[in-house]
């Protein structure tokens, strides 16, 4: 790995850290993907991450919010749009047709898609706004 590509991994890692630190799983492969939405009883989150201003002062922090909360899904996984190709990609597949968003949310119930946050839902908001969306996503399909 060149120098360039080692600095801007170490420069995205906190932005990686601030999901798996509070629970979520990062797939960095279309394996993982698979594995952790193909078929998957229950409830996944899946955050689509990014490098973007709204990820990072709305979207992540509102993740982190919103898991504040009695009711949760099952399992929370995340993958990185322009870091982990393959994986952001692959799941893509599972959003049934809906464009590519990034930062977004998506909530599956028994490997089908049920609710998602696009960034049109992001960005222009704050981070209680979108917390309390995923919060009422939680309530009805959790």
């Amino acid at each position: 790995m060149s120098l360039e590509l080692d600095f801007y991994a170490m420069m995205i890692q906190p932005m990686r850290d601030e999901l798996t630190e509070i629970g979520f799983q990062e797939l960095k492969s279309s394996e993982a993907v698979d594995e952790a939405l193909q078929n998957k009883p229950g409830t996944t989150l899946v955050f689509v991450n990014s490098v973007c201003g709204c990820a990072g002062g709305i979207a992540r922090p509102a993740a982190a919010l919103a898991l504040d909360h009695d009711v949760r899904p099952d399992h929370l996984v995340t993958v990185f749009a322009g870091q982990d190709k393959d994986a952001t990609a692959r799941a893509r597949e599972y959003f049934e047709g809906n464009p590519p968003s990034s930062p977004s949310v998506w909530l599956m119930k028994d490997g089908k898609l049920v609710s998602m946050l696009h960034r049109s839902d992001i960005e222009g908001t704050n981070a209680q706004h979108v917390a309390s969306r995923l919060q009422e996503m939680f309530d009805e399909y959790c």
